[in-house]
C-alpha cells in the first residue's frame, strides 16, 4: 500500500476560544490534485497554512512523506522546502526582477551558488511561459504574470507538494486562465497539489478529488463527478446552488 505524501490526522486549530478546524482527517497521494471548496470562513485557508506550519495546529498530526512535521523539535526550514506555497497575493520583491525573485529563494533556501540559482530560476520561468520577462520587475508585469513568477519561485525548489491558496482571486477575470493553464501543466507533469479556490470549472476539469469543507470540518469528498453531479449532503447541495445562482 502506497503511503500518502501528505496526511492530516485529527487536525484541530483554535484561536483563543474560537475553534477554526474541528478535527480534519485528509490523505493526499503522490501526483494527486486535491481541490478544496467551501464557503468563506469554513477553515480552508487555515487548513492549508497548517500543512506547512505557517499556522501551528492546536492538536493533531501533519504527516509529510511519513513524518509528523508538527511534532516538537522538527526544524521548519527543511520542511518548508518540501512544501511549496502560492498565495492570493504574489509576495514578490518589487526591487528584484522576475529572475531575481526566483533565484533569491534558491540561494536562501537551498544555498545554491548565484550562477546555479540563476540557471535554475531561468528554467522555472521558462516552464511558466515567462522566459522573455525574466528581466522585468513586478511593476512591469500583469497580475497574472506576477502570479506565474510566484508559482515559478515555489516550483524551482522542487517541493514534494504544492499548496495554492486562492491563487486567482486577486486577478482580473481575463488573467485567470493563464494561471490555471500553468497549474494544469504542473498537474500533468505529476506535481502533487492541494488547491483552495472558487474556480469551480477548473475543479470539474482538473481535480482528481474535490473536498467540501464547512464550519471547520470536511463534510464530503469525492471525484469531481460525484461532488458536482451527485452531492449527498444538504450543506454541499446548498453551497453549489449558491455558486450557480
Amino acid at each position: 500500500m502506497t503511503l500518502p505524501i501528505l496526511e492530516l490526522a485529527g487536525l484541530r486549530k483554535s484561536f483563543g476560544e474560537l475553534e477554526i478546524l474541528t478535527g480534519i482527517d485528509l490523505k493526499v497521494t503522490k501526483g494527486e490534485l486535491a481541490f478544496v471548496i467551501g464557503p468563506s470562513g469554513s477553515g480552508k485557508s487555515t487548513m492549508l497554512r497548517c500543512c506547512n506550519l505557517l499556522e501551528r495546529p492546536t492538536s493533531g498530526a501533519v504527516m509529510l512523506e511519513g513524518r509528523n512535521i508538527a511534532a516538537s523539535g522538527v526544524r521548519l526550514d527543511p520542511v518548508r522546502r518540501r512544501i511549496g506555497m502560492v498565495f492570493q497575493s504574489f509576495n514578490l520583491y518589487p526591487h528584484l526582477d522576475a529572475l531575481g525573485n526566483v533565484s533569491l529563494a534558491l540561494r536562501k533556501s537551498l544555498k545554491l551558488p548565484r550562477a546555479e540559482a540563476a540557471e535554475r530560476a531561468a528554467a522555472a520561468l521558462e516552464r511558466v511561459g515567462l522566459a522573455e520577462r525574466a528581466r522585468h520587475h513586478p511593476a512591469q508585469l500583469s497580475g497574472g504574470q506576477q502570479q506565474r513568477v510566484a508559482i515559478a519561485r515555489a516550483m524551482a525548489l522542487e517541493p514534494a507538494v504544492m499548496l495554492f491558496d486562492e491563487p486567482t482571486s486577486a486577478l482580473d477575470p481575463e488573467l485567470v486562465g493563464e494561471v490555471l493553464a500553468v497549474m494544469r501543466e504542473l498537474r500533468e507533469a505529476g506535481m502533487t497539489m492541494v488547491v483552495v479556490s472558487h474556480e469551480m470549472r477548473f475543479a470539474r476539469e482538473a481535480a482528481d478529488r474535490v473536498i467540501f469543507m464547512d464550519q471547520g470540518a470536511i463534510v464530503e469528498q469525492g471525484t469531481a463527478e460525484e461532488i458536482f453531479g451527485a452531492p449527498k449532503s444538504s450543506r454541499l447541495q446548498a453551497f453549489l446552488a449558491r455558486q450557480a445562482a
